[in-house]
């Protein structure tokens, strides 16, 4: 895909924070919140999606929950993990081409391969799941302005934009604020929407 143009030095940049929360011995879906935040750190936009544990919607998901906020100033999208939600794979080239925004899809640790844990896990659908495993492509190495390192899976951005948007927004550690912040606002809520059914 072509590259998506923005001022990355622009300071109203805007970005959408995705991360999610499950526990694959309680749930059959998982939470994923959705952050907007400001390059000055200020959050001004919070919303909901679920995704199916195991399932194949990760990527309408995604695409919902940036939907749901209804506005044109979001200038990226940042994804904590393209395998969400129990090897949930989001097509990360939909995500981008459909919201007409740059991507920047990140891990924290380095990966063998999951070729043969679809194996065991998806015996009758792996082949499927191992196609959107390696459409995914390979991922890019970034040690941040903390000295700690990501991986990132970039959709139309360039590598040093996407350099300059994680340390903007990395305060301490390897986690840039949107996903952090989306990560724990998905546990919390996942957490309290258990205790609610509980009662």
């Amino acid at each position: 895909m072509e590259q998506i143009r923005f001022h990355v030095f622009k300071k109203g940049i805007r970005v959408l924070g995705i991360a999610e929360s499950f526990d694959p011995s309680k749930d059959k879906k998982s939470t994923i919140a959705g952050v907007v935040m400001r390059k000055d750190l200020v959050i001004d936009g919070v919303s909901l999606e679920t995704a199916t544990l195991g399932g194949d919607d990760a990527t309408k998901s995604v695409i919902s929950l940036y939907k749901s906020f209804h506005r044109r100033d979001i200038n990226v999208i940042m994804l904590s993990g393209a395998i969400i939600s129990y090897y949930n794979i989001v097509d990360l080239e939909r995500v981008s081409s459909t919201t007409n925004r740059p991507l920047i899809c990140l891990t924290y640790r380095e990966s063998p391969g999951l070729e043969e844990v679809f194996k065991k896990r998806f015996p009758g659908s792996y082949q499927e799941k191992i196609e959107a495993y390696k459409k995914l492509g390979s991922r890019d190495t970034f040690t941040l302005s903390t000295g700690k390192k990501v991986y990132a899976r970039l959709v139309s951005i360039a590598k040093e934009d996407a350099k300059k948007l994680l340390d903007d927004f990395v305060l301490q550690g390897r986690y840039p604020e949107p996903v952090r912040i989306a990560s724990l606002i998905a546990s919390a809520v996942r957490k309290s929407s258990r205790t609610v059914r509980k009662v």
